[in-house]
């Protein structure tokens, strides 16, 4: 009874150890980088903030999880120059609306006039997210985590990390929009999304 009690305990270790380590990992990874940078950037322009985090956790949700299914053979699904020029132009393209409505409000026009399909929450964080993480390095880590450990436990860790990380930029997003003009916010948004879709898609 000793002995199935103690494989028992080091089976619970073990699965935990599965969840940690991603987790440890891909939270590591996911500061400061251009998904954590962008769920700010999102947060500090809208007050749908729950909706955002729902659309880029659902968003992870998937990408991830499709990534630790096909485990390690997702890095060779399409060619990563490909995915990183698709990224960049969805990048490049959220951050000229972005520009044009802060443009157009500092021309006198109202925020909530002609609002895009962008100007959902929900939908901006999860096609943002969606079209970007496509062969990013946390997708390739749950995947070469996924072909290693428990792949159940690798995307509940994989997922604790992304959520928390996004918790924390949406945070972030919340305080800063209440110190910067909102549409000064919009044009700073807009700037560092077609920075950052530049440097994916041409470097």
């Amino acid at each position: 009874m000793a002995d199935a009690g103690c494989g028992a305990g080091m089976d619970t270790l073990a699965a935990m150890a599965d969840a940690l380590i991603p987790m440890a990992v891909v939270g590591l990874a996911e500061l400061g980088d251009k998904t954590q940078l962008s769920i700010f950037l999102l947060s500090s322009r809208t007050e749908g903030r729950l909706r955002l985090l729902l659309g880029t956790v659902l968003a992870f949700a998937i990408v991830d999880g499709i990534a630790v299914a096909f485990a390690s053979c997702i890095a060779n699904v399409t060619s990563i120059t490909w995915l990183k020029i698709g990224s960049g132009a969805v990048f490049l393209t959220l951050g000229i609306l972005m520009l044009r409505k802060s443009i157009k409000s500092r021309d006198g026009e109202a925020m909530e006039g002609g609002k895009s399909h962008f100007e959902d929450p929900f939908l901006s964080g999860f096609v943002l997210i969606f079209m970007t993480e496509w062969g990013d390095k946390t997708q390739i880590s749950s995947a070469a985590f996924a072909a290693r450990y428990n792949a159940s436990m690798v995307f509940i860790g994989t997922m604790a990390a992304l959520t928390i990380s996004s918790i924390a930029a949406i945070y972030l997003g919340r305080l800063v929009s209440r110190m910067v003009d909102r549409a000064l916010m919009e044009g700073i948004a807009g700037i560092a999304f077609i920075a950052i879709g530049a440097s994916m898609a041409f470097l």
